[in-house]
């Protein structure tokens, strides 16, 4: 189905109620409103903003009791459950280089599976955990050396009680590629109709963009919602609901430089909702959550797809 939804299918859910000033924007069809211009210099806007070199690394769930490999700006890390919180490090041991991931984690500390060498927040001849930070959703490490230092990440506003769903893929772009697939909401309805019935830029700053959007849920029944998107750091863009049904509710999409022309794009999800039926939906917030990353990685397929093309044509490798 394609078109609006008021005419070929239903809405329901609490309609926004807040006015669409970019009128005269509307009038064009959205090949005309994705301006090429404005995405470029919108890019570049976010790539200049300060980082404080912290990077996503994955979800915090996603830490289990084994410590696991990580590649982020070229450098490999191990990432691991220490006594009281999740750390990071290289991943090579300082004896004779082992592969930390390959050990194992006993009372926090990593153990080398080459020679048994315990290794955990002290560090060991020039070997030293590096800054992390764990969100409650997502995990962050500080990669000093190039960018100004933070004391922390630039978090964005989230629901207290959301429920949350991370999805993590890699993909050949830099994060720059996938900042700018987001930049670029006009494209949804196009490439991602199974998702979208309706989508309409009703705002648009030097930095923002304000969208009326309708989900679908089904073929027929989709939910309208009014959704701003702004990037707090150059590799992160969120997308907060603003008007309408789950108002609150954030995607987060950050794009972490795995190694030269690969990027990992991370994408959390917090839903929420002042409905009754949403505390019915945290109870049963393991199933919810497995549709909210069965739908995120459908799309991330189609947008990876997306930052790969914009990608090869602007290194000129297409």
């Amino acid at each position: 189905m394609s078109g609006d939804p008021r005419r070929r299918g239903f809405l329901f859910g609490r309609p926004p109620t807040g006015p669409e000033s970019a009128r005269e924007l509307q009038r064009l069809p959205d090949w005309q409103q994705s301006d090429p211009k404005w995405i470029k210099t919108a890019v570049r806007r976010a790539m200049a903003l300060p980082a404080g070199g912290w990077h996503v690394i994955d979800a915090a769930r996603a830490i289990g009791e084994r410590p696991r490999q990580y590649r982020i700006d070229d450098r490999e890390l191990v990432v691991w459950r220490g006594a009281e919180r999740l750390l990071a490090a290289p991943n090579a041991c300082p004896h004779l280089g082992a592969s930390l991931a390959d050990g194992r984690v006993r009372d926090g500390c990593l153990v080398c599976p080459w020679h048994g060498l315990v290794l955990g927040e002290r560090g060991h001849a020039g070997w030293r955990v590096l800054p992390s930070y764990d969100d409650g959703v997502l995990l962050w490490v500080r990669l000093d050396g190039v960018e100004q230092p933070s004391a922390k990440p630039f978090l964005c506003a989230r629901p207290a009680r959301g429920i949350d769903a991370v999805v993590r893929m890699e993909a050949a772009c830099e994060p720059e590629d996938v900042i700018a697939n987001r930049l670029d909401p006009w494209h949804g309805a196009h490439f991602h109709p199974h998702s979208f019935g309706r989508l309409r830029v009703i705002e648009r700053t030097a930095d923002s963009i304000v969208v009326r959007v309708t989900y679908r849920a089904t073929r027929r029944l989709g939910v309208e919602v009014d959704a701003r998107f702004d990037c707090p750091d150059p590799r992160t863009i969120v997308m907060t609901i603003v008007d309408g049904e789950g108002a609150g509710s954030v995607v987060e999409t950050h794009a972490t430089p795995v190694a030269p022309g690969r990027s990992a794009i991370v994408e959390a999800t917090v839903a929420t909702s002042d409905r009754f039926g949403f505390r019915l939906a945290r109870r049963a917030a393991g199933l919810v959550r497995r549709g909210m990353l069965r739908r995120a990685h459908r799309l991330w397929v189609e947008d990876a797809a997306y930052a790969e093309r914009r990608y090869a044509l602007r290194t000129g490798t297409v």
